[in-house]
């Protein structure tokens, strides 16, 4: 099954830069809106608005309150998100496309999956 976010969501990610090293998504949603699990490769996010969100995989869940103009990193993941605020959502993702240098592909860091971004 394809995890592309763009494939499993295709009303709230596209794609608006690519070439052999990254991949640049832009995400849009409204309040309750929830996308189909997907699949993130190591990526930066910078939020273009302010927004509260639940990440959730595997029966854990998270929940997530940025503001507008926070870049954070977000390790390699699959989730599914639901905007849980009462705000639109608009955040950019800067996908990298190769693995981290010593990184096995595929592999879940220390401590298994991570969820969400870090800062």
């Amino acid at each position: 099954m394809d995890l592309d976010p763009v494939v499993t969501n295709p009303d709230a990610y596209r794609v608006i830069f690519e070439n052999d090293r990254v991949r640049v998504l832009e995400y849009r949603d409204q309040p309750g809106h929830r996308t189909q699990p997907h699949q993130h490769p190591d990526s930066v996010m910078y939020t273009l608005s302010s927004f509260r969100r639940k990440l959730g995989v595997g029966g854990r869940e998270v929940e997530v309150e940025l503001q507008a103009g926070e870049a954070r990193w977000l390790d390699a993941q699959e989730h599914y998100g639901e905007n849980i605020g009462d705000s639109p959502t608009h955040t950019i993702f800067v996908e990298l496309k190769e693995p981290a240098p010593g990184a096995a592909p595929g592999a879940a860091p220390a401590g298994g999956q991570p969820l969400g971004p870090s800062a």
